[in-house]
């Protein structure tokens, strides 16, 4: 049986916790960033779980995680 392959993109834009969670990065963080509040961009700046409806596919994706 050959290596499974790895998603590069979403390798570079997920990682795993301790517990073994996947932590990402929030979006709507890029551009348009004026009209946003200084209390929306201060929570957009903390890294989150991934949900769990989206974790089987994560996991398939990143088979070495």
């Amino acid at each position: 049986m050959p290596k499974m392959k790895t998603s590069r993109a979403a390798a570079k834009r997920f990682k795993v916790t301790g517990t073994g969670k996947l932590k990402r990065s929030k979006a709507y963080k890029r551009h348009i960033l004026t009209k946003k509040s200084a209390k929306t961009k201060r929570n957009l700046r903390k890294a989150t779980t991934v949900d769990a409806t989206n974790v089987k596919t994560m996991k398939k994706i990143l088979p070495y995680l």
